[in-house]
């Protein structure tokens, strides 16, 4: 979710050439799957898609390739933590950390509840993702990494 938010975002900020995105997670349960059907719906409904992305594991050249590494929850910041080179570990935080409205929260994981716990997460999400676009407005080359 958090990656069509925030291509959504650089598209309306006329970023697309400058920024590239890219999700992945640090477990390997949804390696090659598509996004939760709930998931899909609730980000369409936001005018974004992201029924063509498919589930990959972070690899350990994400480090160097990306500037920013943007994790959910604290439970993915201490694991990514504890694998990224000592001198990438600036490179990784909380996607909430951008947020004046949900500052350094968790982003729980909605797939045991209800709609509702989407709708939430993306309120939180598309937040964020606006405080990010304010970070990275002035960089001319910007890549990112969520995960999740």
């Amino acid at each position: 979710m958090a990656e069509g938010m925030f291509r959504k975002a650089i598209r309306e900020a006329g970023l697309e050439r400058d920024v590239e995105a890219d999700s992945a997670g640090t477990h390997a349960y949804h390696v090659g799957s598509a996004p939760d059907q709930r998931a899909q719906q609730a980000v369409r409904r936001r005018g974004a898609e992201i029924a063509h992305l498919r589930g990959r594991k972070v690899a350990d050249e994400d480090f160097e390739r990306f500037d920013y590494i943007l994790v959910m929850d604290g439970d993915n910041y201490s694991k990514l933590i504890q694998r990224a080179p000592v001198h990438h570990h600036g490179k990784i935080r909380r996607l909430l950390s951008f947020s004046r409205k949900y500052p350094n929260l968790d982003v729980v994981d909605p797939y045991y509840g209800g709609p509702q716990g989407f709708e939430e997460n993306l309120d939180m999400i598309e937040n964020a993702v606006q405080g990010l676009i304010r970070e990275i407005t002035g960089e001319s080359q910007v890549n990112m990494r969520s995960g999740n």
